[in-house]
């Protein structure tokens, strides 16, 4: 009661903040969470659309598919402007009711930096240039005759124009039934079809082909589908063993504007095998600039097991586990230097004892003067066990359903909530192409989880890999501080490095979870206070020569957790996280409206990175295998 007394202390006292700084007039800042030290300057696009004649068009939906995004809607003179984009390639189209969707063409994004792109779109009406050779010109070849036009009186329903003179006399070819577009031939018995005359089913499958063709191209819709498969290994004979590929994904997004100043999305990812799962989510997002941005989405997923581990089907008395999400925020702008961000999330989870979790934020940020920011946050944050499984982050480029087990260290004890009561300041400075951070913050965690791989029990078959074990291990108190520095170097990368120094002190946790972390995982245990030391670097290279896009993660602590048998000692020890990503571009396999890349990805890091979360919650991960993903993206 009175934590959560002084927690309403907080904010009102926060809320009184913002009412008191309504006078300050500076430009509207751009909100950056204190948790994405990896974030850099945003770019733009701008540019017109123009038909075929170069008239300008005004009323196109302009789509811009990349890191992140965006949609614009073209002016009275077609000129568009897409702002505050994620620097990288993007994947520029135009839309238009009536009009043949533009080719896609792709536009590097630079830091701070503003592309300019023209797009051209033809009439519906106006005539495609034909295939093999063929086309229209401004009159006939001089070594063929012209067609004659029909006679005024004529109601003859013949079409006599140049265009059907030349279908009608051109010389038939292996091609011509493939490379001719149906639209463009008459409707009388010389049209072609699959079996040489027009037939039902053929005037059918043309019908169908062509409205699909023309409901995608001329619709703003932008999406994206991942075909991967995943693995775990903890040494290189696992990596190349026959049997470490065994999950295959699949992975759907489909996204479209709402009028010019919103999106909505949806996703959706499957698995199968002996853990059958799926999730599907849905986001509504309100993109700047508007003086409310609002950011609400739910979400759902199902974990069926149909293996033969005892371990994790003792914990699964029917089989599965489902687990639900809602969220809902919205960023205020209450004056050009002042900017408000409040809401929460509520999940459920069906295996948690009190599964309904309740997480509310709410941050404030301050624009003083230019390239100077102030930013305050506080936050209640509710983590159910096994959470990663379920709810991975939406904005992370690799999107999977849950892909492994988990069970309670002790046996028939219930899952228990994580809860963190976090409040940080922030300070940031942009100094020339870089930005200088600093910020303190205070935290209050009860139950802390710890997670456990590769413990073996008797009378359990050995999962090291696809199955972990999770108990509580204390309450944590915890303050500290952090710098950092993030900037674009050589144009090409981007980088950052964060150093943080954290006091801290883990309570013991009490009953049976005691004897058993003292048994598996001693170093887990932490009597008394201790100082932490970590250093978080990122890098982010572009290659476009050979269209490749590089990210490397890399975490190194001094508290980090081990098994028993680890070094021999029960203290815990320097360690590392990394997550390496590639993205290669497929050019040669690129259509008109759609880019393929091939991706690979291996990371032990086990749990996102969120701007609230407890500082042991990664720190207390012990022997995490490594994981391996693989596969092609389609993006249109």
């Amino acid at each position: 009661m009175r934590a959560a007394s002084r927690m309403t202390a907080v904010v009102g006292t926060l809320g009184l903040v913002c009412l008191a700084s309504v006078g300050f007039a500076q430009s509207i800042p751009v909100v950056r969470p204190v948790a994405h030290i990896a974030s850099i300057a945003s770019g733009s696009i701008q540019g017109v659309v123009q038909d075929e004649h170069g008239a300008p068009i005004p009323g196109a939906t302009i789509s811009a598919l990349g890191p992140t995004p965006a949609f614009a809607v073209s002016d009275r003179v077609g000129r568009f402007e897409l702002r505050t984009l994620s620097p990288g390639p993007y994947l520029l189209r135009a839309h238009l009711s009536g009009f043949v969707a533009s080719r896609g063409q792709v536009v590097d994004v630079r830091p701070s930096g503003r592309s300019s792109s023209s797009i051209a779109l033809r009439r519906a009406g106006a005539a495609p240039m034909l295939t093999a050779g063929m086309g229209v010109g401004d009159g006939p070849s001089p070594s063929e005759p012209a067609a004659s036009p029909a006679p005024p009186s004529s109601t003859s329903d013949d079409d006599h124009s140049e265009l059907a003179w030349r279908l009608r006399h051109a010389r038939r070819g292996v091609l011509k039934d493939a490379t001719m577009p149906l639209d463009a031939l008459p409707d009388d018995g010389d049209r072609p079809s699959a079996f040489g005359t027009a037939s039902l089913f053929g005037r059918a499958s043309e019908s169908s082909a062509r409205l699909a063709s023309n409901f995608f191209a001329g619709t703003p819709f932008f999406g994206q589908v991942n075909l991967l498969t995943t693995g775990t290994f903890d040494s290189p004979q696992q990596l190349f063993s026959g049997d470490n590929f065994s999950h295959s994904t699949a992975y759907l997004a489909l996204g479209a504007p709402v009028g010019e100043h919103a999106d909505w999305t949806a996703r959706a990812a499957l698995t199968q095998g002996d853990l059958a799962s799926w999730i599907v989510a849905g986001e509504y997002t309100t993109r700047a600039p508007a003086r409310h941005r609002y950011d609400i989405g739910l979400s759902y997923s199902t974990q069926r097991y149909e293996g033969g581990n005892f371990a994790a089907l003792r914990d699964v008395t029917d089989g599965a586990r489902n687990a639900g999400t809602i969220y809902a925020f919205d960023t205020f702008s209450i004056a050009p230097s002042v900017t408000l961000t409040y809401g929460g999330r509520y999940a459920r989870y069906d295996y948690v004892d009190g599964a309904s979790l309740v997480s509310p934020r709410i941050a404030l940020t301050l624009t003083p003067a230019d390239h100077f920011r102030v930013s305050t946050q506080v936050s209640s944050r509710a983590t159910a066990p096994g959470a990663e499984e379920f709810m991975p982050q939406m904005d992370s480029g690799i999107w999977l359903p849950p892909q492994r087990t988990f069970s309670s260290l002790v046996a028939g004890r219930p899952f228990e909530a994580e809860r963190t009561s976090h409040v940080e300041v922030d300070v940031e400075r942009d100094v020339a192409a870089a930005t200088v951070s600093v910020r303190a913050f205070r935290q209050h965690v009860a139950d802390q989880i710890a997670t456990l791989f590769g413990i073996n029990m008797a009378g359990i078959p050995a999962a090291a890999l696809g199955h972990y074990f999770l108990s509580n291990v204390g309450d944590v108190d915890a303050s500290g501080v952090a710098a950092g520095v993030r900037a674009a170097v050589a144009s090409r990368v981007h980088a950052s490095v964060e150093y943080s120094l954290t006091q801290a002190h883990l309570s013991a946790p009490d009953g049976d979870n005691l004897a058993y972390m003292l048994v598996f995982a001693p170093s887990a245990v932490r009597p008394g206070s201790e100082r932490i030391h970590d250093v978080a670097t990122s890098i982010e290279t572009d290659v476009p020569e050979t269209a490749t896009r590089v990210v490397v993660l890399y975490k190194v602590s001094s508290a980090f957790a081990h098994a028993a048998a680890a070094a021999g000692s029960q203290a815990p020890s320097l360690d590392a996280r990394f997550d390496v990503q590639v993205r290669q571009s497929l050019p040669f396999m690129d259509f008109s409206s759609a880019k393929w890349e091939m991706l690979v990805a291996v990371r032990n890091f086990f749990r996102e990175a969120a701007a609230d979360q407890s500082i042991y919650d990664e720190l207390l991960v012990v022997r995490p295998p490594k994981r391996i993903v693989g596969g092609l993206t389609l993006k249109f």
